[in-house]
């Protein structure tokens, strides 16, 4: 397997030019940290990622998790590696100090996280998880509940899943049937049955904390009447030592398409013994409580699918590179002429500038939002933090199953570089697109995202997160404006804009009225015009940047940096005119709105 996960200067080129996250570090909450810092941790993170948890990535898939006499087993190889990771504080790294985390800027983090999730995305479900469960802990937690359990999840010495799923309660969460009983100390028993519950136990960690949505017994119907509950495999007593096991288990995991290393359990509550949790919060909002959760959990999971397509892309590229087939073909009826790298036939140079142009694209997205959740925490006013907020929240339904779709999309195409090759274990590319696929399903799949992108987050505040993603995107325009070099790269973006705009308004209009079904089965194309958008944007943006360095790199002969920053305007020009044409007619589509899904009698889809 390779040894590059992900494109190193296209990472900086992010950090340090596109958002100027330097001038973030001169002031408030992270005025600690500087480049060379930053540089520094993002530099283990990938020396870690390489040496360690990269030569884990194939066989961790072939050994599998394992459920043997009720127990579930990780993969052997992840034992030391994690034992590394506890050592090298690579757990919590976003999280507050004062509960065991490392305090890092997102957007650093998310520098980190690419190399880590890259190497293993099976590895890096294990401590993801602890930290979604101490974040609402950390949020709504009593100060007992924070001092047991915070330290604990942020430093990876216990781990942590969500039991939100059940049989007959999937995404429609509010019919679910675990009940909750109050005991007299307090504690509540709880009973019930989950599925589909990732790590939901494993032998890695001497504990496991569950957080689980139930209904205490007389609570409403519906999402109103859930509640939620902390729920430790092994008791944990007032002093923070551990007591006996709590009555949770593993009654089998489910063989999977992929991420064979991370196993997917069934989890049964109760039973013949007392199963005994905490209330987390007030009673009857737990579903409010999740949310907290949930929505970065989502942004994670994109950000998880990216981390996969840009490790699927630079195999492909390396391989186009090494790879001799053909002849080049104004040669190819000469016998003689020599074969060629892959990489100079036309069509693997079109699979390959889409990779690269949706990897870019997509890794500038999820560091501006990441350093979007940064400015929103250090704002020096409420004005600002709201404006952040705005869009975050906007961006976030978008960010999970837009890089879900087309993440996987990469990885597919991926594997087509590799050709025969591809579909064979001997290169990494097709548990690459086996592991991917997962992203666009779980954490509630890209269709419930694109619900919530068109009948909440459009209509919230009268739309404040698309005016302000809008108004973005405008004063990236008015920027490339003023350089000449790039007017045919402004002008198609700013007709699509206008396109976007009316699409907007033309579609949450008929939400509003008796089209609202028609409207709904338009919801995901929408969601997917808006990534295309926000794709030109980030492109626009890129190219603005590169084109005023890139006379300067040719007139000090830097030819790496001049490679690298045509290559911007390039990637910017092919995505103008070759995917936004077509992000076009997807808008024509939705403005018609055409009800033929509805209006089908259900007998005549066979």
């Amino acid at each position: 397997m390779a040894r590059i996960i992900t494109d190193k200067r296209d990472m900086e080129f992010i950090l340090y030019e596109q958002l100027e996250v330097e001038n973030f570090f001169k002031s408030g909450k992270y005025k600690e940290f500087n480049r060379k810092m930053c540089d520094m941790i993002i530099a283990e993170a990938r020396k870690f990622a390489i040496d360690e948890v990269l030569p884990t990535y194939s066989l961790a898939d072939r050994e599998g998790a394992l459920f043997e006499d009720g127990k579930v087993k990780a993969p052997p190889c992840f034992h030391e590696i994690y034992k590394l990771a506890r050592k090298g504080d690579w757990f919590g790294l976003t999280k507050n100090v004062d509960f065991g985390g490392q305090g890092l800027p997102h957007v650093i983090a998310q520098g980190a996280r690419e190399y880590l999730i890259g190497a293993n995305y099976a590895f890096s479900i294990y401590p993801t998880l602890a930290e979604g469960a101490g974040i609402m802990i950390e949020l709504f937690g009593t100060k007992k509940q924070k001092k047991l359990f915070l330290k604990n999840l942020y430093n990876g010495k216990w781990a942590g899943t969500m039991l939100l799923t059940e049989p007959e309660a999937g995404s429609d969460v509010g019919n679910l049937s675990t009940s909750a009983r109050k005991n007299p100390d307090g504690t509540y028993s709880i009973s019930g049955n989950k599925i589909f519950i990732s790590n939901g136990d494993q032998d890695i960690t001497e504990n496991i904390i569950h957080p689980v949505l139930a209904r205490i017994e007389g609570a409403p119907k519906g999402v109103k009447g859930i509640s939620l509950f902390i729920v430790p495999k092994i008791w944990v007593n007032d002093d923070g030592t551990l007591g006996k096991p709590n009555n949770i288990f593993c009654t089998r995991i489910e063989e999977k398409m992929g991420l064979h290393a991370s196993p997917t359990c069934c989890m049964t509550l109760g039973g013949k013994e007392d199963c005994r949790g905490f209330l987390l919060g007030e009673e009857n909002r737990g579903m409010e409580i999740m949310f907290h959760m949930m929505n970065e959990v989502r942004l994670e999971v994109g950000s998880q699918s990216f981390a996969l397509a840009s490790t699927a892309y630079t195999h492909a590229l390396n391989y186009a590179k090494e790879r001799l087939q053909g002849r080049d073909l104004e040669n190819k009826k000469d016998p003689n002429a020599p074969q060629v790298p892959i990489i100079r036939h036309p069509d693997v140079r079109r699979m390959l500038m889409w990779m690269k142009s949706h990897v870019e694209g997509m890794r500038s997205l999820i560091y501006y939002v990441a350093y979007g959740v940064d400015k929103e925490k250090n704002a020096k006013s409420d004005e600002i933090r709201e404006y952040y907020n705005d869009i975050i929240s906007f961006l976030t339904p978008v960010v999970k199953a837009y890089c879900s779709e087309r993440g996987f999309e990469i990885c597919v195409q991926a594997m087509q570089v590799f050709g025969g090759y591809g579909y064979t274990k001997d290169y990494p590319v097709e548990q690459l697109v086996r592991d991917c696929k997962i992203a666009s399903i779980y954490e509630g799949t890209d269709g419930i995202q694109a619900m919530d992108l068109l009948g909440r987050k459009m209509m919230i505040k009268n739309g404040a997160g698309f005016t302000a993603l809008v108004r973005e995107m405008e004063k990236t325009m008015e920027i490339a404006g003023k350089n000449k070099e790039l007017e045919n790269l402004v002008e198609p973006m700013k007709k699509a804009l206008e396109n976007f705009k009316d699409t907007a308004v033309s579609i949450t209009s008929k939400v509003k009225s008796k089209a609202l079904r028609a409207a709904f089965s338009f919801a995901f194309p929408f969601l997917d015009v808006t990534g295309d958008m926000i794709m030109a944007w980030m492109h626009l943006w890129r190219a603005s940047i590169a084109a005023s360095k890139l006379p300067e790199a040719k007139s000090k002969g830097k030819k790496k940096d001049a490679a690298f920053y045509d290559g911007q305007i390039k990637t910017a020009a092919y995505y103008m005119r070759s995917v936004l044409p077509v992000t076009m007619g997807k808008m024509e589509s939705i403005k018609i709105c055409d009800s033929s899904i509805v209006d089908m009698n259900e007998k005549s889809f066979g």
